[in-house]
């Protein structure tokens, strides 16, 4: 597999004393499907835009297939990455079909007019994403997880070489999500860089080929889920007392977490609230 983004030593501060991502170095090959993950604040979305060239790091570089992600024009760079932020607006006044269709942008010409084979994108992409049910109604009036299909649907119809996703199964039920996961890894399999960063660890275990686990602006472990998901890196990180266990059906590393009722009381108080 070929390295086709890379983050190589990248520093980043929004301001002078506050969080900082200190020195990342994070690489994604094609058909890989890499998960970054860690507690709130750690640096997860931060560590996704720079990768994406909306930030820019104050020390390191990105680099796209070998450049540097600046170097690049905006449109060049929307033909190879796609990005899909935690929180895109929800004011949209189209319809979901048109929606999806903003994906084409960067491959429409002067007068913004689809040919039928971008339609046709557009149709997988609704497809793929259990969305073509929705497909004239208006953004605005679907709920949370229909918004989040929808977008990520929007991805899709982009038809990047790479994709950059952050939390792109927050607000689906179950069965979404399990099918947003399933997509995202079968792109992967197709040859097309995918990371995501989620919070859910046992998707990320399961689906994942590689995972880098972010704390406070570091990177305490990047390999495969093995290496990742294990009680004592997972229990530094995120502060709370779980279990690691083998999955049932694959063997893959599932993490349990333990809340005051199979902690037990003791523990418990003696640990505090």
């Amino acid at each position: 597999m070929q390295t086709v983004l890379s983050a190589e030593g990248c520093c980043f501060s929004y301001a002078e004393g506050a969080f900082r991502l200190a020195g990342i170095s994070l690489a994604v090959n094609s058909g890989e499907m890499l998960g970054i993950i860690g507690p709130n604040g750690s640096g997860k979305s931060t560590l996704l835009r720079l990768m994406a060239g909306i930030l820019h790091p104050a020390e390191g570089t990105v680099r796209l297939a070998g450049r540097p992600v600046s170097s690049f024009r905006r449109l060049d760079l929307a033909r190879e990455v796609a990005f899909l932020p935690q929180s895109p607006s929800a004011s949209f006044e189209f319809t979901v079909r048109e929606v999806v269709a903003l994906g084409r942008y960067p491959y429409q010409g002067p007068l913004g007019l689809l040919s039928e084979s971008d339609r046709e994108v557009v149709r997988k992409a609704l497809r793929d994403t259990d969305a073509e049910p929705l497909a004239e109604r208006y953004f605005s009036t679907l709920s949370g997880g229909e918004r989040q299909r929808v977008l990520v649907a929007s991805v899709l119809a982009q038809e990047p070489r790479i994709m950059l996703l952050d939390e792109p199964s927050a607000g689906l039920d179950i069965h979404h999500k399990s099918h947003v996961f399933d997509v995202l890894w079968l792109l992967s399999r197709q040859g097309i860089a995918v990371v995501i960063v989620t919070h859910d660890l046992n998707a990320a275990s399961e689906f994942c080929d590689t995972l880098a686990l972010l704390k406070d602006g570091n990177l305490m472990q990047v390999g495969p889920p093995s290496r990742v998901i294990r009680e004592e890196l997972l229990t530094a990180a995120y502060q709370t007392p779980l279990r690691v266990v083998g999955h049932p059906l694959t063997s893959a590393p599932m993490v349990l977490v333990l809340g005051r009722k199979t902690y037990g009381e003791d523990k418990a108080r003696a640990d505090g609230p």
